[in-house]
């Protein structure tokens, strides 16, 4: 295998990779339908995006697509980390840990106060990461919007 490249989300059909993938792992993996959410998270991000504000990234490993992370605004201090997604056959790579420093290095950048993200709890590699790069947990609540019972957390990270 080669090296992960990181490189902005803006060639043609990195955002329809992004919807597309999160729909199919999140059905092979956990049973989730997860595409109604992924795809207003898309639609929002190609719609209203400002540069310098709010960024995309897509991990290519071998000319291919294997991982994504969008970084987006939610208010004036507060960004979003959105749709971290690392495919089976890059995981172990590294590819998660470089998507979220570059999510938080791009939010700090940008000037934000607070970077902040919303899971399940079933997500543990992904926790992992985030707990990795000073995420705090912030609040539990269970929910049924991808069709089981589970429980969502939100995670905070003070820039």
């Amino acid at each position: 295998m080669g090296d992960v490249v990181l490189r902005d989300a803006d060639r043609p059909g990195d955002l329809g990779w992004v919807l597309t993938a999160h729909g199919e792992r999140y059905a092979a993996e956990y049973g989730w339908s997860v595409e109604p959410v992924t795809a207003r998270i898309v639609a929002d991000f190609a719609a209203d995006a400002v540069p310098g504000r709010d960024a995309a990234w897509v991990a290519d490993l071998d000319g291919r697509r294997v991982g994504s992370v969008l970084c987006v605004r939610q208010d004036a201090t507060t960004a979003k980390l959105r749709l971290l997604l690392v495919e089976p056959d890059a995981r172990g790579l590294g590819v998660g840990r470089l998507l979220v420093e570059r999510c938080v290095a791009f939010a700090r950048d940008a000037g934000y106060g607070r970077l902040v993200l919303w899971t399940n709890e079933p997500l543990a590699s992904a926790r992992r990461l985030y707990l990795a790069a000073g995420f705090e947990l912030v609040d539990e609540e269970r929910h049924t919007g991808f069709g089981d019972d589970l429980l969502g957390q939100s995670y905070v990270l003070r820039l």
